[in-house]
């Protein structure tokens, strides 16, 4: 009999749309050298199906908190690391990343911020760190980039018109917020006059004055969803004082008749609301579930599961001792 032959093709000669689906198993270490095989496995390596969402959801900072700002003091191993992280994902991905998720107590500075806009011109959507060490210059020109952002969930910022009318000028597409953190009508003024077409704002476990709140159904006309769950609403009567509102009155239910979406809860048996009440309107999301600050009511703003790419095995092995 002949020699036996094997009929079947060999790694460097399968189709680009296989290899796609067997990388799409692996995280970012496992892809590093994995990328460095061919330039058909490299070109594999960075297909937009593997790179669409890069969930950094489980990296987190070494820090310690101070009372001089920017309030936070951060170990220069973290820095590192976060960059060394970048450098890998970036170079990998050939700029084909739409959704970037970062955990709220990863601190990066404005040269890992510029360094991300410049390699992932196409992001969409932006789940942003707590910014105490990026400055207004630095989150400015990071959104010049991102002329296709349609979502940013953000932490709360002391002066927001300038974020908010940037996105404005640089992003046409722009459509969902989410705030988390504290929401007063200098915020809600900012959104209604440079965000008139927003369509989509969750304010999930912010603290929120009632004012804010009537100011937004009443001046934003576009907007079709709105989540106010576990809020600690209040309002400012006599003396100063601040009156915590339980139960949404029947005019404000009124106004809200109008949005495809209005999520509220507003509930002494409801646990995240009693966290709410707990932490005084300022959710410490470290003394929860490390999921917690994930979700959200709003189907589009939810963030799920941790993402492959940066899973616990990957965060594990680039952790620096």
């Amino acid at each position: 009999m002949g020699e036996n032959k094997w009929m079947g093709k060999r790694w460097e000669d399968m189709d680009t749309d296989v290899l796609v689906k067997i990388f799409k198993e692996l995280n970012l270490v496992e892809l590093s050298p994995v990328s460095q095989v061919c330039r058909l496995w490299r070109l594999a390596c960075s297909d937009p199906l593997i790179w669409s969402t890069l969930d950094f959801g489980l990296l987190k900072s070494n820090y310690i908190q101070t009372r001089a700002s920017p309030y936070i003091w951060v170990d220069d191993r973290s820095d590192k690391r976060l960059s060394r992280i970048l450098r890998v994902a970036m170079s990998i991905s050939y700029g084909n990343v739409s959704c970037l998720i970062f955990h709220y107590n990863l601190y990066m500075k404005d040269e890992h911020l510029h360094y991300i806009s410049e390699r992932s011109p196409h992001l969409k959507r932006l789940v942003m760190p707590a910014w105490n060490r990026i400055t207004k210059f630095g989150i400015c020109q990071a959104i010049q980039r991102w002329e296709e952002l349609e979502s940013l969930t953000m932490p709360t910022i002391g002066h927001p018109p300038y974020i908010m009318e940037e996105i404005a000028r640089s992003c046409k597409n722009f459509a969902e917020l989410k705030v988390m953190g504290s929401f007063d009508d200098l915020f809600a003024s900012a959104i209604a006059t440079h965000l008139p077409k927003l369509k989509v704002l969750s304010l999930r476990c912010s603290k929120v004055t009632m004012s804010a709140l009537l100011w937004l159904l009443d001046n934003m006309a576009n907007l079709e969803v709105l989540n106010i769950s576990h809020c600690l609403l209040f309002e400012i009567v006599a003396n100063g004082r601040r009156q915590v509102i339980h139960e949404l009155d029947d005019q404000t239910l009124e106004k809200a008749s109008r949005l495809r979406e209005f999520h509220h809860c507003q509930s002494r048996s409801c646990l995240a609301c009693q966290r709410m009440m707990a932490d005084e309107g300022i959710m410490r999301w470290y003394r929860y579930e490390d999921w917690f600050w994930r979700r959200d009511e709003v189907s589009s703003l939810d963030l799920q599961d941790y993402g492959k790419l940066f899973d616990a095995e990957c965060e594990a092995l680039t952790a620096v001792e």
